[in-house]
């Protein structure tokens, strides 16, 4: 795995606590509508609009990620919701069956990883996101490509001529990093925590709601999950594999 420091430079100068810290009285996975309700959710891999052209989700399959995953994205959230803009979450963990499908149909590790590789999906461990940015009336802003696009314009570093993909691009950059997310050196949609390593993949998740998630305000768990997080600036890293 290759990280390349770029844009605009973070760090984290406290702590975050409770949410961080994986431990048995915290789920393994949680619904990023439960983190934040606002984040929007079109799982593509769900419908036919993908680049398979048919579904490989149920219909009705959440987006789940590992709590700590889900605080960053929390984070990026608020920062972006101060601009007037907001999330749109394309995919989340994806099952081992659905990353064998897609590496088939895609036999192209530098677009999707292969799931008998020795780093596997990062989305496997419920440790990456792909999303895009929307207004705030919840549609889709102009982006460099739309998603699953595996041409030279879906770079990252896009440095195309349209000055407002530039700077939607540049914000969702930013709302990410201040997240402190990495960045996907081939796919500027694609999000992965840095702490990726410390969650192993989980080949297939069993969906059930537990009577404690349905209990508990999404609001009153943001207040118990934050511990302070203080940005002096912010930035994106690249991976080029793990996708």
């Amino acid at each position: 795995m290759v990280f390349k420091s770029r844009l605009f430079w973070f760090f984290l100068c406290a702590p975050v606590a409770a949410f961080g810290a994986e431990n048995s009285a915290e789920p393994e996975f949680v619904d990023i509508k439960s983190a934040d309700r606002t984040i929007l959710i079109e799982l593509r891999y769900a419908s036919p609009n993908n680049f398979t052209r048919r579904p490989i989700y149920p219909t009705d399959m959440p987006a789940l990620v590992r709590p700590r995953v889900a605080e960053r994205l929390v984070v990026a959230q608020k920062y972006l919701k101060k601009k007037g803009y907001g999330l749109k979450i394309w995919d989340a963990y994806r099952p081992s069956s659905a990353q064998k499908q897609l590496f088939q149909a895609m036999h192209h590790r530098s677009y999707v990883a292969d799931p008998d590789g020795e780093i596997g999906s990062m989305h496997t461990r419920g440790a990456a996101v792909d999303a895009t940015l929307v207004d705030a009336s919840g549609r889709e802003v102009a982006m460099p490509t739309d998603f699953d696009n595996f041409t030279p314009a879906a770079l990252l570093t896009y440095q195309g001529g349209q000055p407002q993909v530039r700077a939607n691009l540049k914000l969702l950059q930013k709302a990410m990093a201040h997240g402190g997310f990495y960045g996907l050196r081939t796919e500027w949609w694609h999000f992965c925590a840095p702490e990726w390593k410390r969650y192993p993949s989980v080949p297939e998740l069993t969906i059930q709601q537990s009577s404690r998630a349905q209990s508990r305000d999404p609001v009153a768990r943001r207040a118990d999950f934050f511990g302070i997080l203080r940005l002096r600036s912010a930035s994106l890293r690249m991976t080029r594999t793990g996708q």
